[in-house]
């Protein structure tokens, strides 16, 4: 496998300095991407990113996660307008070790010459001193470099601290040190990064081969991936409760998968190249049956299918289906049967419950009464209301039509406790206590 040329057709690759294709070719090439700990989970923004170290594993090189737990305590400048909030100490810990479970999902620690590392900014940056930092870093990069770069120019007018300022440089230094002490001879990322990463290209070459020589062996290498937006401009990671993160007790299993598959057609073609590992010839078949059936959704399931399989496992996938067939689909009273206990508040997360007592519920006369009165008039605000959906034909029970207003309680509670109420298209989950 031919990594650029992967990246190419897959739309992944946006800029790379002179010689990298070839430095690739030639060798195994160890190579980088930085993960800041700003969070306690990546998000599916990191996700386009990790995808290049899936794909420089699967050619046969070596990928190194940096998890920035001293580059974290400042934040990264590019793309923001304002200056980061200042996190705790404790606070970077506790998400450095959510970040590095996450990132073993995707990538084989245990491949022998080519297994991935992973590795923490703050091991070499926690033993050196202010003094010692300039001298190693800040006499090899003028303030004129730093201010041409595109991260620096559009914050300098807002205002830019000296802390954020020297972002750069310190990432610059990751990529020197990683170079010197493990071989890396690759810095990958967003495009947003360029600025960033051709500053450690920079700093191994003043520091390794002086100011003017461009011998071979002094050579460090830079690749970015574009950015992802959606087709109608706006940016790519978000659903209406914020970002899509990869931790399932963040984003659920369900939440994430029918983030996938609300994706708009247009922007299927290249979201299934970036997230997926499917081959070229299985994304165009896809494709094609996609546009014979578009009301199929053929390309958001498969990219819904293998995004949460390798995020959440087999398992999250398959309850993601199932929570989407009880709530969306063509689910029967032998679906619901199927879940078990420990399943319901992952299905049902976001769907209004209301808990009906058993005093409430003994004095319930009918079905009516029990979708208004003994609910507290949270499934219908009134008997009358309540009455007229079901004369309707609009109310469902387990997925069972309810036909007579006043039909008697006489109803199977799903694991002895609930009862799925369907509105129309909406649902309401009872508990029986």
């Amino acid at each position: 496998m031919n990594f650029i040329e992967e990246l190419r057709w897959r739309g992944m690759l946006n800029d790379m300095t002179p010689g990298t294709e070839e430095q690739l070719q030639k060798e195994m090439t160890a190579g980088y991407i930085g993960f800041d700990p700003t969070a306690a989970s990546l998000h599916i923004g990191n996700l386009a990113t990790i995808m290049l170290l899936v794909h420089l594993q699967r050619a046969g090189h070596k990928p190194f996660a940096l998890v920035g737990g001293a580059t974290g305590m400042i934040g990264d400048p590019s793309g923001r307008s304002t200056e980061r909030d200042y996190l705790s100490e404790e606070t970077l810990r506790r998400n450095q070790e959510g970040i590095r479970a996450q990132l073993t999902r995707f990538l084989d620690f245990e491949s022998g010459a080519n297994a991935a590392e992973m590795v923490n900014n703050y091991d070499w940056f926690k033993g050196i001193t202010f003094l010692e930092f300039l001298r190693e870093a800040g006499q090899h990069i003028t303030v004129n470099y730093m201010v041409a770069k595109d991260s620096v120019k559009k914050r300098l007018e807002t205002g830019l601290s000296f802390m954020e300022f020297s972002y750069q440089l310190l990432q610059g230094y990751d990529f020197y040190w990683l170079y010197k002490n493990k071989g890396v001879r690759l810095q990958m990322g967003g495009s947003d990064q360029w600025g960033n990463i051709t500053t450690g290209t920079e700093l191994i070459r003043r520091k390794e081969g002086g100011q003017t020589d461009l011998r071979e062996e002094y050579q460090a290498f830079a690749l970015t991936t574009p950015l992802i937006t959606k087709s109608d401009g706006t940016k790519f990671g978000k659903s209406a409760g914020g970002n899509v993160w990869l931790d399932p007790s963040m984003t659920s299993p369900y939440q994430f998968y029918q983030f996938w598959l609300n994706m708009a057609d247009a922007d299927c073609p290249r979201l299934i190249r970036v997230f997926t590992l499917l081959s070229r010839q299985e994304i165009e078949e896809l494709e094609h049956q996609h546009n014979e059936a578009p009301h199929l959704r053929i390309l958001q399931k498969a990219i819904a299918r293998d995004v949460t399989i390798r995020v959440h496992s087999q398992a999250g996938y398959d309850l993601a289906v199932k929570a989407s067939e009880v709530l969306f689909g063509k689910a029967t009273l032998e679906t619901l049967r199927s879940i078990q206990v420990d399943e319901f508040d992952v299905i049902f997360e976001g769907v209004p419950q209301t808990e009906v007592s058993a005093k409430e519920l003994a004095e319930s006369k009918d079905i009516t009464d029990l979708l208004s009165v003994a609910s507290r008039g949270e499934v219908y605000a009134s008997k009358g209301e309540a009455r007229r959906a079901i004369t309707q034909n609009a109310v469902s029970i387990n997925k069972t039509k309810v036909a007579d207003p006043a039909a008697p309680i006489d109803l199977e509670w799903l694991q002895e406790r609930y009862l799925l109420v369907s509105k129309g298209k909406k649902s309401h989950l009872l508990k029986k206590v």
